[in-house]
């Protein structure tokens, strides 16, 4: 049988770090603060918003939610954007996106403080990331993914990792922490050949293509540790991920189940982050 890795265990097994370094900060005189800011009120957002609440209260950290509504003009969010980026007792921002289709996304992540991106959408932070630079944001996601290898004792050095999706929320940035790693890593995608091979002989499957239950058991072996990134609805209106999860689990040794995987990291990675943007801060000063 595989061993199930689950978020909430992950996420657990980091909570004493946060918090003591929580406490460190708050001896240095420094509260550290997450500003959310949210435009509208979509479900998936507000369930997020929910999580991060309650994941910042346990830790003892502080959060606060800017909300807008949907109907703001692309000029008028700017300005109240800059108001947040300006707040000295923020220390990281999140912005909910995909932002309304009036609104300039490309221009807002460029607006974002590069020191308070804390889930990486300023393209400084892509570059600091792709460069191996230690004082970058990468996105929630693909950190989260790292938390959980690192939390089941996965050394990735040396490691063949397969990530199916080349995206810039998921793909792409993990690849480079993964290299960071000194894993060997191959990015599929739609025009990839032999993609099932590739999967089969890897060590570590990341799947990030956003289609549900697309690897099948086909893709695995015995020795596959899968990851699973996806979420999504299925026919019959059910959670699931891009891992066809009772064909594949009985084949390989880890596995990550969805809903309880990835998701369950991805706030307690975001107060991580946070943490960092205030130690870096006090650096800067």
């Amino acid at each position: 049988m595989p061993v199930v890795l689950k978020g909430a265990d992950v996420a657990a097994g980091m909570e004493t770090a946060l918090r003591a370094e929580a406490g460190r900060l708050r001896l240095k005189g420094i509260e550290p603060k997450l500003g959310i800011v949210r435009v509208g009120a979509r479900p998936d957002d507000l369930a997020y918003e929910r999580g991060a609440l309650k994941r910042f209260e346990k830790l003892g950290m502080m959060a606060q939610v800017f909300e807008f509504n949907d109907a703001i003009d692309h000029k008028s969010f700017l300005v109240e954007f800059e108001k947040i980026n300006a707040l000295s007792d923020i220390h990281g921002i999140l912005l909910f996106h995909p932002l309304p289709r009036h609104l300039d996304e490309k221009a807002i992540a460029k607006s974002i403080d590069p020191h308070k991106d804390v889930d990486g959408m300023n393209p400084i932070n892509a570059a600091k990331v792709f460069s191996g630079e230690d004082d970058g944001f990468a996105p929630c996601t693909p950190s989260a993914v790292m938390e959980m290898l690192y939390y089941a004792g996965v050394d990735l050095s040396g490691k063949n990792v397969a990530i199916v999706g080349r995206s810039m929320v998921v793909g792409r940035p993990l690849a480079m922490l993964m290299l960071k790693r000194n894993a060997t890593v191959t990015i599929c995608h739609t025009k990839t050949q032999n993609m099932e091979e590739i999967c089969r002989d890897a060590d570590v499957i990341i799947a990030a293509a956003g289609k549900a239950r697309i690897l099948t058991s086909s893709y695995v072996s015995a020795k596959s540790i899968v990851i699973d990134v996806g979420i999504n609805m299925d026919g019959d209106d059910k959670l699931c991920g891009d891992v066809d999860y009772d064909a594949v689990s009985p084949l390989v040794s880890i596995i990550s189940p969805v809903p309880g995987g990835v998701g369950s990291v991805t706030t307690s990675v975001l107060a991580k982050h946070v943490l960092k943007a205030a130690a870096l801060k006090i650096g800067a000063d």
